[in-house]
């Protein structure tokens, strides 16, 4: 076989590879299981072994082996193409005949950050202090060595000079995140006083580098721990600085959608059946150290913040429940950790996942707690750890004491939002009654104060479900990038195959969106798609127009199946607003496009 496409088909079979993430039982000729990608009681997802392809008759999520990498972990084309060419052993000459300027801007920005991390891994070895520090904090060297930690040199400019020797543009350094230009501080005291102020400037100085991956293992971002002091002016005069640093948004990095460590977990968890999340990088790297690999943290912000939205939380969620639906949260023994695994574990039992919190002492984070008290003491909290609702009503009957007022008002606020959001009603049930067991409050009266805070919840609840449907690229998006790629790859040839002014016409007749909003969604990975339709079709140029016609019809289907989604939303405000003629009108629309898709699948 000649192309890399169809020489890792022939390695890897779908069903050995989707069971490796999932379980999956024999069904005929097919197999089957709970589809990941949303979440069901029945298993509506099949892998049909010969055809090479995956269908969920849940969600409408199909495939083959890359689209399922692509969509479980979370990855572009080049990065499931790379993970999958590893498994299979085989050599992408396919990257090694792409010339530099025909790469994305994503790829280049990936080799940016690469090559400063062997920067600051480079500049670690020589420096005593840095090591020292991570010494006392209590990791080994291969710890040190296995995460790539560095060292961010305290000069202005001793990165930026190091990867512009090697020919990367100052828009690439700025784009990476790694280099300011001074005109966006105007006259912060950061520059002043310093020769040679106009120029570009590290963003990242005296600081211990942690560099974050996606799944695939790529470096996307950086976390800066402070070490140094940053004298600011000619006379030594220091401005506080943050403890921690992480990257900017770049456009491969969103630290609303990045877990730290991921790529290294994601095995254990699977292998463990559960996921611990912590929140800095010292306590990921210090619980992978004494054994936990299983363990993922949040980036900073990444499901604290009450400024990210529920899309990229259950996105973030999402990604380590296809994993495995059980969770440890072990957050600060603080009010802001305590706050933040709240918020996190609410959505997280809104997915159907089962949370828990390890008890942590006051005042100590996991890394405090492994460093000073070893292993063990580590072991014991995720041992002992409890379901976040006995952990929360456990806070708030202590908090209550006697006051028996208080303890209801208290759970009524802070314990029976948590139970009104776990999908079954057994274990809802289970829950009243260990509350009603605590607390000494009747089951009934807490039944009646439940069914009020669900009526209550019922606007968040329906913003959570919105967000599942969006936390994931579309099928039509997916479909649509493929087309899209095909056009710009077909443009770019002297002997085109497949017409590529009449595709994109058919394309912009079903969306009903003109050539330029295309285009302009995808401006930033258009190398990368036309190097995706290269790789998929470049041996295979027969079959090209065929392939063209079913995506869009596909394309036209998935297209259908939003507005339908979207008409059954208005139907159900219009029926709860009483709005008759409406509702009505409402149904003609959703009679056409229903008879619209009986008609394209008898194409």
């Amino acid at each position: 076989m000649s192309s890399s496409v169809d020489q890792i088909k022939s390695r890897i079979d779908i069903v050995s590879l989707v069971s490796s993430y999932m379980k999956l039982d024999k069904s005929g000729k097919s197999w089957k299981g709970k589809c990941p990608f949303h979440n069901e009681k029945t298993p509506s997802f099949f892998v049909s072994p010969e055809r090479g392809s995956y269908y969920c008759f849940g969600c409408g999520a199909s495939g083959d082996i890359f689209t399922f990498v692509e969509e479980f972990e979370g990855l572009d084309f080049k990065g499931a193409l790379k993970l999958l060419a590893d498994r299979a052993g085989v050599v992408l000459e396919v990257y090694s005949r792409e010339k530099q300027e025909d790469k994305s801007e994503k790829e280049k920005l990936c080799e940016v950050m690469e090559e400063a991390t062997n920067f600051f891994e480079t500049n670690l070895e020589s420096n005593i202090q840095a090591q020292e520090y991570l010494k006392s904090r209590g990791l080994t060297e291969k710890t040190i060595k296995d995460f790539r930690i560095g060292w961010a040199i305290l000069d202005w400019r001793k990165l930026y000079d190091h990867l512009k020797s090697k020919n990367f543009t100052d828009k690439e350094i700025e784009l990476a995140g790694l280099a300011k230009t001074p005109s966006a501080l105007g006259t912060s005291p950061l520059l002043r006083g310093r020769e040679g102020g106009g120029r570009m400037y590290d963003r990242f100085r005296g600081r211990i580098m942690f560099p974050i991956s996606d799944p695939s293992g790529r470096i996307i971002a950086f976390s800066g721990r402070i070490l140094a002091d940053d004298p600011s002016t000619s006379s030594g005069q220091v401005v506080s600085q943050a403890k921690y640093l992480n990257s900017p948004e770049t456009p491969i990095f969103n630290k609303s959608s990045v877990l730290f460590g991921i790529d290294k977990a994601k095995e254990s968890i699977r292998k463990n059946n559960f996921s611990i999340l912590v929140e800095g990088q010292m306590d990921l790297v210090l619980s992978h150290q004494a054994g936990y690999r299983n363990t993922v943290a949040t980036s900073g912000t990444a499901l604290s913040d009450s400024t990210v939205s529920k899309e990229n939380v259950i996105s973030n969620l999402g990604l380590v429940r296809r994993l495995s639906p059980n969770i440890v949260l072990a957050f600060d023994a603080d009010k802001a950790g305590f706050n933040a695994a709240n918020r996190a574990g609410r959505i997280a039992l809104s997915l159907g996942m089962d949370v828990k919190v390890a008890s942590l002492p006051e005042g100590v984070d996991p890394a405090d707690l492994i460093s000073k008290n070893g292993g063990d003491a580590w072991k014991e909290a995720i041992k002992n750890s409890k379901h976040i609702i006995e952990f929360i009503l456990g806070k708030v009957i202590k908090d209550a004491g006697e006051d028996t007022r208080k303890a209801g008002r208290l759970i009524r606020e802070k314990v029976l939002p948590y139970i009104d959001a776990i999908e079954s009603s057994i274990e809802r049930m289970h829950f009243l009654k260990k509350t009603a067991d605590a607390s000494g409050i009747g089951e009934q009266a807490l039944k009646d104060d439940l069914e009020k805070v669900a009526r209550d919840q019922r606007h968040e609840r329906r913003e959570i479900e919105e967000a599942k449907e969006f936390s994931r690229e579309s099928r039509k998006e997916y479909i649509l990038r493929k087309l899209l790629g095909i056009i710009l790859w077909q443009k770019s040839l002297k002997d085109s195959i497949a017409d590529p002014d009449k595709v994109m016409e058919k394309v912009n007749l079903i969306l009903n969106a003109s050539k330029q909003e295309l285009l302009e969604k995808i401006k930033t990975s258009r190398g990368d798609l036309i190097f995706e339709a290269e790789v998929f079709y470049g041996e295979k140029k027969d079959n090209l127009e065929k392939d063209v016609s079913e995506l869009l019809r596909n394309l036209e289907k998935e297209h259908l199946n939003e507005k339908l989604g979207l008409k059954m939303r208005e139907l159900h405000h219009a029926e709860e607003m009483k709005d008759a003629a409406k509702s009505e009108l409402i149904m003609k629309e959703i009679k056409e496009i229903s008879a619209r898709k009986e008609e394209i699948n008898r194409i």
